[in-house]
């Protein structure tokens, strides 16, 4: 029941109340964003959402549009400044995403929504993250972040589908705070966000 019904019903209040109580933080935000990285102050991307369905994910902005001489982009690390990388360990970037789970779109606790072009690369196994809303936050997300394997990763998404009870998210909610706090698993071994996933090998 928890799962079916009552839990969208507290991811669109407790969004609300979100937005509401952060608006002042929201809007100090937004301006912090436009002085310092310019427009546009919102990043927008399509994500894959439950059973796959793409939606538009809502995110400050934490790079700049630095190119190079052929207009390509430069990479993360050159491009992700010091205040991107502090929105980021504060994970004051991900807070436009009230706006997708009040739509919807996004549950406050689910897998995090990853990139569309992912979605021929999962297995089966790996595939079930989708039979669920992406969420604001996750059982990743606070066992280790961006510090774990993607395969790792989609094992612990895997086990929350498998296992939502309101007193996992409950759990995983409290468990995010101290990650956050802490700032841990912001970034993977390999580069300043995580390397780009290309499938798992069949064993």
């Amino acid at each position: 029941m928890y799962r079916y019904f009552f839990k969208r019903l507290l991811d669109f209040f407790l969004s609300l109340l979100a937005i509401i109580v952060l608006s002042p933080v929201l809007l100090i935000t937004a301006i912090l964003v436009r002085s310092k990285l310019g427009s546009p102050v919102i990043f927008k991307q399509e994500r894959p959402g439950k059973n796959e369905k793409i939606f538009t994910l809502y995110k400050f902005r934490t790079m700049t549009d630095e190119k190079d001489e052929e207009g390509n982009l430069l990479p993360d690390e050159v491009r992700l400044t010091k205040f991107g990388k502090m929105l980021r360990s504060t994970s004051l970037d991900e807070l436009p995403e009230l706006f997708n789970i009040l739509k919807g779109d996004m549950s406050i606790v689910g897998p995090r929504p990853l990139l569309v072009r992912y979605l021929p690369l999962y297995n089966e196994h790996q595939k079930h993250r989708h039979d669920v809303r992406p969420g604001f936050t996750g059982w990743a997300q606070c066992n280790g972040r961006n510090a774990i394997s993607w395969e790792e990763k989609f094992d612990l998404d895997v086990y929350y589908v498998n296992h939502i009870t309101f007193l996992l998210d409950v759990r995983i909610i409290f468990k995010t705070v101290k990650t956050v706090l802490c700032r841990e698993g912001i970034s993977s071994k390999t580069s300043a966000t995580m390397e780009e996933f290309r499938g798992t090998p069949n064993e």
